[in-house]
């Protein structure tokens, strides 16, 4: 056993998971959403069901029952005196399936390949004689395309050398890099919420407590909570998304960029920020990146072609400054050995036409965002889409604090998707549901189909469909 859970952790990590019933088919529920979501990690040993159910407020013969709902659907095991332990998942999961499988899986939010990859990587296999006689992997990347990432990032305003440029396997690796070097056990880190998880859980892991700063559709970033946080905590690092936000998809003004740098210069806090999505404008047109301060070490920038081009090229960048960078690349043989240089060859050469890359990519999304606006509007009314002028999903908000449950119905029904809390840092957003755009037309516009169902059967089997009622419980 790997890890355990206590009861207090684990009815604060529930939320809202009342709404339905039986309550204890509601609390099975619950706990197997966090371990599809992963918050529930394989191993754990849960709450004894006395104490957890002093926790919930409930008997607990809903939590046996609920327990008992677990080890028949092989999401737990238990064993007497050594309690129930969440299991490993199947390698053939929901979590993991696609739409050949007859689900629609839209909890990645990545679109279908670039077109023009198969091509890139054809001719990349020109160069294979070459690269067969090197390691075929190396710390800080191959010259080219640091010198191509380099050189996009000068073209939008922020001046780049090739030494301060990383490539990395991917921005998840890059960002697990980052937190593992600069925080250490207990540094406080401020985070958007709701922000992107898996950052969330990368932070965590080297040790961070996170420091929420909300962020919504309507207004963006809460500033003078961000300045009175900075002031408070004086966190070692920050982790922000100022284009294009995973999930609620707002883009920082020009004021909000100037204001947080300049707070994080008074706090000495560096800045991360995760630029994986920057790139992906429907409509917005061309701003100003911010965070641009001569020679400073503050600010640290993460990149990809995940979004852009493919998911499967697991190619990203850190662009830092060089004594940062340093020691990024002085900490990075303890956590992988380096970027493969094929990968990397495609990488480049993709840059080399990225316009094309980022035209096709704005129909594209600019196709699905109006797809999933128009059918969320004509089938549930009662549902808020917001404006967004790029990125990957819409953070929709329901009339009703269901999300977790309407996820887990959707899934009986053939649909993936994540849950509003799955994006909080302290719990809540249980009147939000992120909907990705990346899809076809087809399967967003099926996809909407099961929500509606799926929606209209969760709102029925709550315990009671007002809405303050419902708020109670979340």
């Amino acid at each position: 056993m790997d890890s355990r859970i206590s009861s207090r952790a684990l009815a604060s990590a529930l939320g809202g998971w009342r709404a339905r019933e039986p309550a204890y088919e509601a609390l099975a529920d619950g706990i197997r959403l966090l371990c599809l979501d992963n918050r529930l990690a394989p191993r754990t040993t849960l709450p004894a069901e006395r104490d957890l159910a002093a926790a919930l407020g409930v008997s607990r013969a809903t939590v046996a029952s609920a327990y008992r709902s677990l080890r028949d659907s092989a999401h737990i095991a238990s064993h007497r005196g050594s309690g129930s332990v969440t299991l490993p998942l199947p390698r053939r999961t929901p979590a993991r399936s696609g739409t050949h499988d007859g689900l629609m899986d839209l909890q990645q939010a990545s679109p279908a390949a670039w077109p023009g990859l198969a091509a890139a990587f054809l001719e990349a296999a020109t160069d294979i004689p070459s690269l067969a006689a090197r390691p075929g992997y190396d710390l800080i990347g191959m010259d080219a395309l640091r010198a191509a990432v380099s050189e996009a990032y000068t073209a939008r305003g922020v001046p780049t050398t090739v030494e301060q440029v990383m490539i990395t396997a991917g921005a998840q690796s890059a960002i697990h890099m980052i937190a593992s070097v600069v925080v250490g056990r207990g540094d406080r880190v401020v985070m958007e919420t709701p922000t992107y998880p898996h950052a969330a859980d990368a932070f965590r892991q080297a040790g961070a407590r996170l420091v929420g700063v909300p962020v919504t559709t309507d207004a963006g970033w809460d500033m003078d909570r961000l300045i009175q946080t900075f002031e408070r905590t004086a966190p070692v690092a920050a982790y922000l998304m100022p284009d294009f936000q995973n999930p609620t998809g707002r883009s920082m003004t020009p004021s909000d960029r100037a204001v947080t740098l300049d707070v994080a210069r008074r706090a000495g806090t560096l800045l991360v920020l995760d630029e994986t999505t920057a790139d992906l404008d429907i409509d917005r047109g061309p701003v100003d990146p911010g965070f641009v301060e001569e020679d400073a070490d503050l600010v640290v920038r993460v990149g990809s072609l995940g979004k852009t081009v493919w998911g499967g090229l697991r190619v990203g960048w850190i662009r830092a400054a060089v004594p940062v960078l340093r020691r990024l690349v002085a900490a990075r043989p303890a956590r992988d050995l380096g970027t493969p240089e094929f990968e990397q060859a495609v990488a480049a050469r993709v840059l080399s036409q990225y316009p094309e890359v980022t035209a096709q990519r704005a129909e594209l999304l600019r196709l699905g965002r109006d797809t999933v606006t128009a059918q969320i509007t004509a089938r549930l009314p009662q549902w808020r889409v917001p404006p967004v002028h790029g990125g990957v999903s819409l953070w929709v908000a329901l009339d009703a604090p269901l999300s977790a449950a309407l996820v887990m119905q959707a899934r009986a029904e053939g649909l993936l998707l994540s849950a509003g809390p799955r994006f909080s840092l302290d719990g809540g957003h249980e009147r939000h549901l992120r909907v990705p755009f990346t899809a076809d037309a087809i399967t967003l516009a099926r996809a909407v189909d099961v929500l509606a169902g799926a929606w209209e059967r969760v709102v029925a089997g709550a315990p009671t469909t007002g809405h303050a009622a419902l708020d109670a419980v979340v």
